[in-house]
């Protein structure tokens, strides 16, 4: 009984999911191209740019993930709300200046920006490439999410692959139609429960299984004080001291202001403003974050023992154990939302890059941007559900160096737009050089290094190499050095794909 009522609400919800996403097509304007559909016709307001940033960033880690590391490790979890804090705060810089640019010259994606800024088209394709190869694992592992989510609050009843294929469906059902305002949308409902429900379990499960606050710190500081300070559980042979969590909330903070699903949001905003007032007020959701930090570390009194992958179950396990089907039901709602949300937004990503800079190349192709792009969608999403059943390791394995692989765009893309004199050359040898010492290390078993975040080590290293190729190396042939990159207006849009620019 307790699982046909759990099923059934989570069925409801998912039906109400896609029928929400696919109703913002109707409130969409324009024509309905590429830009439309890619970015919302850069006409989002505070409150759906608000719920849509703060969705892409409070995925199913957030109920699995986090909750797994507070049960495991304690404290070092806690770089996760230092480090989307502290982004938040370079977004409100580097935000407007991205919108600016985008909207000056029509630019919708990450990937046309790079073409824009270094006047060629293969610059982009190649940031296009790259980026999938490091986002596809973040597809996957909100994939894998979900079905745990959906398979363990059904109480077993659905299994691991019939829930891996729903995420998809439900996912591909509103995005390839909707885009980013359909996310955004769904984000809202989305945000409404996940508010709810870990509010309520905030209250409740200290109460239910402890008396209180009071008696569940009480028992974490007599029987657990190593889950409350720096390295946590595990001590410096976990490796997560305060060298690592200082680095890693650095290079974090800088990178995820120029991820691919970042800059989608940053493009969608009506304007500058709105995304000002967005980085002011999104530090307020990372409170939720604390929720299933602690009941991670709850868990450790009431269902010990887990191990491994297990420990990521921390949460649902007292959920489970403490509330009727009913409640099960919206939680692991929350939950699968999660995955939904920062899912549609991945795949929209992908879809968006190859649609405008890579086959667009193409010249033939250049009319059919928003075909392709959405084609693409599901194709990324189709390659990372079958890479679920077939081979989950690999992209398991590959998401070890997906976020450090990706803080090595960052002079490339950022500091190609605040430093005009910045060279095509000396920035990809950069890049090629920060991809290669994360691979090293972190396949090699080095990461942490010498105490430090392996990605910082390697973005030291590309920035060095990025600085000396431009100073040394010879200037772009085409460098204009009297014009500065932000405030010009007449980029040569000759060698680049798609449509003129606006």
């Amino acid at each position: 009984m307790n699982a046909v009522v759990a099923t059934s609400v989570l069925g409801f919800f998912m039906a109400l999911t896609v029928v929400l996403g696919l109703l913002a097509v109707r409130r969409g304007s324009g024509a309905g191209g590429l830009a439309e559909w890619s970015v919302g016709g850069r006409s989002l307001g505070p409150v759906f740019i608000w719920v849509l940033m703060a969705g892409e960033g409070y995925t199913s880690f957030s109920y699995l993930g986090a909750a797994g590391w507070g049960y495991d490790y304690g404290a070092p979890v806690l770089y996760v709300v230092a480090y989307m804090s502290c982004g938040y705060a370079v977004g409100y810089v580097v935000g407007p200046m991205l919108w600016g640019y985008a909207r000056k010259h029509g630019l919708v994606a990450l990937t046309d920006t790079v073409a824009h800024r270094y006047r060629r088209a293969w610059p982009g394709a190649a940031v296009a490439v790259l980026a999938t190869i490091f986002l596809l694992p973040y597809i996957q592992l909100q994939i894998t999410g979900m079905g745990v989510v959906v398979s363990t609050v059904s109480y077993g009843t659905i299994p691991l692959n019939a829930a891996y294929a729903l995420a998809f469906a439900v996912t591909t059902g509103f995005v390839v139609v909707s885009g980013l305002r359909g996310s955004a949308w769904v984000s809202v409902l989305k945000d409404a429960l996940v508010i709810l429900t870990l509010g309520f379990l905030a209250v409740y499960v200290p109460l239910h299984y402890f008396d209180g606050f009071g008696g569940f710190f009480t028992r974490l500081v007599e029987e657990r004080r190593e889950w409350l300070a720096l390295p946590g559980h595990g001590g410096e042979r976990s490796g997560y001291g305060v060298g690592w969590f200082a680095s890693t909330t650095v290079l974090n903070s800088l990178t995820v202001v120029i991820f691919p699903t970042t800059v989608a949001g940053y493009l969608g905003a009506r304007d500058a403003d709105t995304l000002r007032r967005n980085a002011v007020w999104l530090p307020a959701y990372n409170v939720l974050l604390f929720v299933p930090m602690l009941l991670g570390m709850a868990a450790l009194f009431v269902v010990p023992g887990l191990v491994g992958a297990e420990s990521n179950l921390a949460l649902f396990e007292l959920v489970v154990d403490a509330l009727p089907a009913w409640a099960v039901g919206i939680v692991g709602v929350a939950a699968a939302l999660s995955s939904i949300v920062p899912m549609a937004v991945f795949m929209l990503v992908i879809g968006t890059m190859w649609g405008r800079s890579v086959l667009s190349l193409v010249p033939r192709l250049r009319e059919r941007e928003k075909g392709l792009s959405q084609l693409v969608v599901v194709l990324a999403g189709g390659l990372a559900l079958v890479m679920t059943y077939t081979a989950p390791n690999t992209l398991v394995r590959l998401s070890l160096i997906s976020y450090e692989g990706m803080a090595q765009l960052l002079p490339l893309v950022l500091l190609g737009l605040l430093w005009r004199k910045l060279t095509l050359a000396a920035g990809v040898s950069g890049l090629v050089v920060g991809v290669g010492v994360v691979c090293v290390l972190v396949f090699g078993g080095n990461d942490p290094v010498w105490g430090v975040n392996a990605g910082l080590v390697a973005l030291v290293a590309n920035l060095v190499v990025t600085v000396a190729v431009t100073l040394l190396g010879p200037a772009d042939r085409d460098e204009r050095p009297d014009e500065d990159v932000l405030g010009h207006e007449e980029f040569t849009d000759a060698a680049l794909p798609g449509p003129p620019r606006a």
